[in-house]
């Protein structure tokens, strides 16, 4: 299933959420309980809106956080109307998250339940404080089975569809790999680092990758680097096309070109990019302590 598809029923489910958690809030008898109910409402109408618009998940940002407050905002306002509602806990530790986040959740977990002992028998409270650790758990195993697969699907994913721009652990796989091309075809290929400011890295990564041959890649190495690989018939073919591609780089980055088959440490070309300081330094030969 194509990925445009499952972001559309998800967009279904939370629009249908937030009608449910917009007619509770109608319906609701006290202020306090409305008011949650509609900022949980308007949080899940954004959140729908802004699904299909994202072209990177932000797996570091922790979205998780606003639902895990209103469920726990809820169940202590008012308990006995949204008792059920103990349960979402565990759905809420299922979803990837931050680890503080996961902490967080779980410890206002523990509290909502802890703060439902007066509307509860003893027996009553002690079962379900029982299954809610048996469900928690449940989440928490599967969250981290989604971790790994995200971990393993990044490793191989791009990170703006359409583009041929790769996470970095394709890097060293590719630059073996198109160095034992350049060896055998007599073909120049080179490695392009750039340095930049954060907040130019995803637009220029975008522009640099529309410009990139089929057969060309991109890369992200961190939050301020980039890498292509450029492969060219001879080295003046690689200098003339090297010129067109960054001409409108920003003079406050920093560009270092590594041809291939000299290619030494790629994490001492990485500090020497940060160390140098000239606007583009182009190595054909590079030697290495």
């Amino acid at each position: 299933m194509l990925s445009k598809y499952k972001v559309g029923l998800m967009r279904v489910n939370l629009l249908i959420a937030a009608g449910l958690a917009s007619f509770l809030a109608i319906t609701a008898e006290t202020l306090p309980d409305a008011l949650l109910l509609g900022l949980a409402a308007l949080w899940l109408t954004v959140t729908a809106s802004q699904a299909a618009r994202r072209r990177r998940h932000p797996a570091t940002v922790p979205w998780q956080l606003l639902p895990g407050l209103l469920l726990a905002a809820l169940l202590w306002v008012t308990p006995d109307r949204h008792l059920t509602w103990l349960w979402a806990w565990a759905i809420l530790l299922m979803v990837p998250q931050p680890r503080w986040v996961l902490l967080l959740n779980a410890a206002l977990a523990v509290t909502s339940w802890w703060h439902l002992r007066p509307s509860l028998d003893t027996e009553q409270w002690a079962l379900a404080g029982l299954l809610l650790a048996g469900l928690m758990l449940l989440g928490l195993a599967r969250a981290l089975e989604l971790q790994a697969l995200q971990r393993r699907i990044r490793h191989r994913a791009r990170l703006l569809p359409g583009l041929p721009l790769w996470p970095s652990q394709c890097l060293r796989h590719d630059v073996q790999r198109e160095r034992e091309r350049a060896r055998r075809e007599d073909s120049h290929v080179e490695l392009v680092l750039l340095h930049v400011r954060r907040r130019q890295l995803w637009s220029l990564a975008e522009r640099l990758c529309q410009r990139l041959r089929p057969f060309e890649n991109g890369y992200r190495l961190d939050r301020r680097t980039l890498a292509l690989l450029l492969i060219h018939r001879d080295a003046e073919q690689a200098a003339e096309r090297r010129r067109v591609l960054l001409a409108d780089i920003d003079d406050s980055a920093r560009v270092r070109v590594i041809a291939l088959p000299r290619l030494g440490s790629l994490s001492g070309e990485r500090r020497a990019l940060k160390r140098q300081a000239r606007h583009i330094e182009a190595r054909e030969i590079v030697h290495h302590d």
